[in-house]
């Protein structure tokens, strides 16, 4: 017969195996993603199985997508596994710690633009999602926060239409997106179904510019629809982020540099529910 011993230790190896596998599905791979002359640095999400899977781009804001070092940010991880557990791959790029930058909030004169570098590492993640086997080419989708909703308004436009002749971006969703440059642009066009959230009480990024967009884009007949969400401000989706004010920030609505973070139930709840039946296309 088995010992004791023998039998406790079979039992020990087998729950850490079950709590690796566990780790294994809800966490994510690091990844290295080719840009132009570097590597763009990444994480991704994946659901279990063979797939092909469709997938999505995610796009930080400007405190980046690392809370710590080697410590995801708590909204990129919970998204990053909500998205997966739906069916989806999904792609976090880095823009931010692949050029050996820190959180650009408090920076005016950025370098890495959202309406610039940042839509070609959202180019450059599309293509390298569409190299995989294990992805549906035709259908992976944009999302950001922030300055990173502000990047998905710049790459949606019909005038940055991909020219690789790939399959194109299927649809698109940011979250509280600065939307001031894109509403003052005489030549904005959305080329995706987008769907932008926000909180009425945004005093970071406001919501006027982006309900002028979406307006002037659905009397276009372009598939915009902004979702504005009662007494919520600035990440309203994070999963637990005390409401407090914020200082040092580089563009606020009151020109102070203090702006209001933080968590809104409610808010969170449904846009969780909007997000996951948009982006899987229901």
């Amino acid at each position: 017969m088995m010992s004791s011993l023998t039998r406790a230790t079979l039992l020990a190896i087998g729950l850490v195996s079950l709590l690796a596998e566990a780790a294994m599905a809800g966490g994510y791979e690091r990844v290295r993603i080719p840009h132009d002359d570097y590597q763009l640095d990444g994480v991704m999400f994946r659901p279990t199985g063979p797939g092909p899977f469709p997938a999505v781009v995610a796009l930080h804001g400007c405190g980046g997508l690392w809370r710590e070092p080697d410590k995801l940010s708590m909204r990129h991880s919970d998204w990053g596994e909500r998205l997966a557990g739906t069916g989806l791959i999904v792609l976090m790029p880095d823009s931010y710690g692949s050029r050996g930058l820190g959180s650009q909030c408090g920076v005016k004169d950025v370098t890495i633009r959202a309406s610039r570098e940042r839509v070609g590492d959202a180019m450059a993640a599309r293509r390298w999602l569409q190299d995989r086997p294990d992805v549906r080419r035709d259908a992976i989708a944009l999302l950001g926060w922030s300055g990173g909703g502000s990047t998905i308004l710049a790459a949606i436009r019909k005038d940055r239409r991909p020219a690789d002749r790939q399959p194109d971006f299927a649809r698109a969703v940011a979250f509280y997106p600065g939307c001031r440059l894109q509403s003052e642009s005489g030549s904005f066009e959305a080329r995706l179904p987008t769907l932008i959230l926000m909180g009425d009480a945004d005093d970071w990024t406001p919501p006027a510019p982006c309900d002028f967009l979406a307006k002037a884009a659905r009397a276009r007949g372009e598939p915009v629809e902004l979702v504005l969400y009662p007494g919520a401000v600035h990440d309203f989706d994070h999963p637990r982020l005390d409401k407090r004010e914020k200082e040092g920030v580089a563009y606020s609505a009151s020109g102070t540099g203090k702006v209001t973070v933080g968590t809104d139930p409610a808010a969170r709840d449904d846009a969780i529910r909007r997000v996951k039946a948009f982006l899987m296309g229901k």
